[in-house]
């Protein structure tokens, strides 16, 4: 997968990408993220980015030649990929629209600055998204969100353990334990020592359920379950 990600302050995601996940991810040659500097194509000998709003108004508006720029030049070296532009107003990203996403070869990733986009750069979008409903200084940390959830997703990138992660079925992971078997009076399930992965299987489904139930019911209620898992829940609801 390609990204190219366009943003005013290029520091501010080259750390995330020389560690964990998405450094594999490009040491093995399944991500390819280029960085994009938008002052390179800002107006005149200053470089200039952003203009005050047409109609007065607090903050300074990203105007659209350098985003359009940009987008012309990284189009001239490998395609025009599927644009994504950063804001409040977007659709909210979830793990639907990661799988999705991973299935592109080709992203840009647009990161706003200041009050906002002039509108005429919305018209150079494939799709707005939001990464929740709260505000953020720029679209840097929302794309690298973004890029993170779909990088996992790539084939090869992790491997069967994403399939398990929180959301990738639609409710949430089980509870997971490792060594020792006490700590300071917590004690490791029996079941989860037991050698019997029926047993185990049928805990885990079950502990998720209630998981899921108790902090995110809203994803059971659009959910349809089929019989285990209704019976799974219900025995949820009867013990402690």
């Amino acid at each position: 997968m390609r990204v190219d990600l366009l943003t005013l302050f290029p520091e501010a995601v080259r750390g995330p990408l020389e560690a964990s996940i998405l450094r594999r991810a490009v040491g093995k040659g399944l991500l390819e993220v280029r960085i994009w500097d938008l002052r390179s194509f800002g107006l005149g000998r200053h470089r200039i980015t952003d203009d005050t709003p047409f109609g007065g108004g607090g903050g300074m508006v990203l105007r659209p030649e350098p985003v359009y720029e940009a987008v012309d030049a990284i189009t001239r070296q490998g395609g025009r990929g599927r644009i994504l532009l950063f804001t409040p107003q977007g659709r909210p990203f979830d793990q639907v629209a990661a799988r999705r996403l991973s299935r592109r070869e080709h992203l840009v990733l647009v990161c706003g600055h200041y009050e906002g986009f002039d509108e005429r750069i919305r018209a150079l979008a494939d799709e707005e998204v939001s990464i929740g409903d709260y505000v953020l200084t720029g679209g840097e940390l929302p794309a690298l969100v973004v890029l993170d959830a779909v990088t996992r997703l790539v084939p090869g990138v992790i491997g069967p353990a994403a399939a398990e992660d929180s959301f990738a079925e639609g409710i949430l992971e089980w509870p997971q334990y490792t060594r020792p078997r006490e700590y300071r009076g917590m004690a490791v399930p029996e079941v989860l020592l037991s050698g019997d992965h029926g047993r185990i299987r049928l805990w885990r489904r079950r502990e998720a359920l209630r998981r899921t139930a108790e902090r995110r019911p809203d994803l059971l209620e659009s959910r349809e379950l089929n019989a285990e898992d209704r019976k799974l829940l219900q025995e949820t609801q009867r013990r402690p």
